[in-house]
């Protein structure tokens, strides 16, 4: 008889470390899906910035994590939005960047992330910047809260399905004329930027269904915060 023990299984064998197959699809798409005209980084322009698109397997099904941005914010306040900011020296590149602005933010353990790629560059023109969305699967969640009070205001694990319910979806119309995906989930009204992305994620990930369109409605004038020095 031998007398070498059994190795224990790795922890990447352990299939709840693994990212489900629907989402290593969606990354694969939206790694390779075309970047919209208006959202194209002009050439020498825009600070570099990410932002961490954090799925995870909740208690409702597959969830993706959104903070408030806190009204004392310089830019963006009080909307929803994804994790993130901008990238650092010390960050090297988007990924360090997304995870340390997600671990600042919300407080979660960053070695509980998977990190699974990145999406094409897209520009922000409001507040000039060029924004690298990271794919994350939440292996093992932690406890999140609003962990930087003047930039979050609250945290919350977003059901997918409640995301794509027909109910649950709308298009805004800004006082500046555009109109916009959006989506009333949670007590939060997402719009902008974190709507654009979810709107365009839903498909890739198998979780569209059928909303009405025509439904329209003006962006409240309490959305739109003034730019702040």
């Amino acid at each position: 008889m031998s007398d070498v023990a059994p190795l224990e299984p790795a922890e990447s064998e352990d299939p709840r470390r693994s990212p489900p197959e629907w989402l290593l699809r969606l990354a694969e798409r939206a790694a390779t899906r075309p970047v919209p005209a208006l959202m194209r980084p002009p050439a020498g322009r825009g600070r570099r910035a990410a932002v961490l698109l954090l799925f995870g397997e909740g208690p409702f099904g597959p969830d993706i994590l959104l903070i408030q941005r806190s009204m004392l914010g310089r830019r963006h306040a009080g909307q929803p939005a994804f994790p993130g900011g901008g990238v650092d020296p010390g960050d090297g590149g988007p990924i360090g960047a997304a995870l340390r602005e997600a671990e600042e933010e919300t407080g979660l353990d960053p070695s509980g992330v998977h990190v699974i790629g990145t999406m094409p560059e897209l520009y922000i023109r409001h507040s000039d910047n060029r924004v690298t969305p990271v794919l994350g699967w939440w292996h093992t969640p932690s406890a999140v809260h609003a962990a930087s009070p003047r930039e979050v205001d609250a945290v919350e694990r977003v059901p997918i399905a409640e995301l794509a319910d027909p109910a649950n979806r709308l298009l805004l119309r800004h006082p500046s004329g555009h109109t916009g995906p959006a989506f009333r989930v949670r007590g939060l009204l997402v719009w902008g930027f974190t709507a654009g992305v979810l709107d365009s994620l839903l498909p890739l990930g198998g979780f569209e269904r059928p909303w009405d369109r025509g439904r329209v409605e003006d962006l409240p004038p309490d959305a739109v915060q003034p730019r702040r020095a």
